[in-house]
């Protein structure tokens, strides 16, 4: 059994985590903690998580002690931390034995100064980021085996990319045209902390971050090619829906369209090619992505749909990927049940 610590287990990211670790046959909780200051400290995860009722678990109040503890007495540390925690953190957590899942975007591009534009602050970290591998269960599994520090992809990015890699892959892409995003999510991507914008009765349908999203550059960086990427949010509790435009090169045919996306999904079991366009409930409190696609072959433009849950493939369910993968076990492993 590996055991497993899970930093920052209070939100709804921590908490999938925990029920995921839980459920999964190779893996013991070890440790369950929040912020130094954090109003839950000291409580039971059930207490905040009524599906965890059934989990003993005490939120321990985190100190550089335990953080140096945790490099020797677990084999793998998940952060659902800020990101400015993750990156201040990780020289030491990545210090030993451990090997490091960070759920935060604090590692995921490698261009400090466009880091810095998008996050606020200046990224010094240079040898945790230069080690740290994008973990995108289904497209860089053999780097992913290997590391000791995993960046787990964001929410839309994760979605995106799955959409339009296979595309990018076969140069399939208009280089002249980029791909248009628009992706809407569940009002648990913005966290647990109350918010008045996130508040269920005042959330209704609308565009935020238009044209200058964190997740832009991430999804550039690991498709190859500017994208214009709109996100929205919902008034649903949880999941993504990416529909996305693309414009292809000349005279590609349904049929290839077709081949391109079962060629590279082929054998990878978290990943559903759907015969009509998904939909959140297909995968809500699932880790599956579900893809859709159609081509206007008189135009050359195609629309590929991908739906996901933003909590589990979208965060939690893709790190256990990442650490099934990093344990050589087979990536459904405590997923699919």
């Amino acid at each position: 059994m590996y055991k497993v610590a899970i930093i920052g287990a209070s939100g709804y990211t921590g908490a999938q985590l925990v029920q995921l670790v839980q459920q999964h046959p190779s893996l013991t909780l070890a440790g369950t903690y929040v912020s130094e200051n954090s109003a839950d400290a000291g409580k039971n995860i059930g207490a905040l998580h009524g599906n965890l009722a059934h989990v003993d678990a005490t939120l321990t109040p985190i100190s550089n002690e335990i953080l140096v503890a945790l490099t020797s007495q677990v084999d793998f540390i998940f952060l659902a931390t800020p990101h400015e925690a993750s990156h201040d953190w990780m020289p030491t957590l990545s210090s030993g034995r451990a090997k490091v899942l960070d759920l935060s975007g604090a590692f995921r591009l490698k261009d400090t100064a466009v880091f810095e534009q998008f996050y606020g602050f200046a990224h010094t970290q240079k040898d945790s980021l230069d080690v740290s591998v994008y973990g995108l269960a289904e497209w860089h599994e053999d780097k992913i085996a290997n590391a000791s520090v995993i960046a787990v992809p964001g929410c839309y990015p994760t979605a995106s990319l799955t959409a339009l890699k296979p595309l990018a892959a076969n140069g399939l892409l208009d280089a002249n045209v980029r791909p248009v995003i628009n992706a809407v999510s569940g009002v648990s991507g913005a966290g647990r902390k109350a918010s008045l914008t996130t508040s269920f009765f005042e959330v209704s349908l609308h565009a935020y971050g238009v044209l200058g999203h964190r997740h832009t550059p991430e999804i550039e960086a690991y498709l190859g090619t500017p994208v214009i990427f709109t996100p929205h949010l919902g008034n649903f509790k949880r999941g993504i829906l990416a529909t996305i435009t693309v414009k292809l090169a000349p005279n590609v045919s349904q049929s290839q369209l077709d081949a391109v996306y079962q060629d590279a999904y082929n054998g990878k079991p978290i990943v559903r090619l759907r015969d009509s366009f998904p939909k959140i409930d297909d995968v809500a409190h699932t880790p599956f992505v579900d893809l859709h696609w159609k081509l206007d072959e008189a135009s050359g433009y195609a629309v590929v749909t991908a739906a996901i849950d933003n909590v589990m493939k979208g965060a939690a369910s893709q790190a256990i990927q990442c650490l099934n993968i990093m344990t050589k076990q087979p990536v459904e492993t405590g997923l699919v049940l």
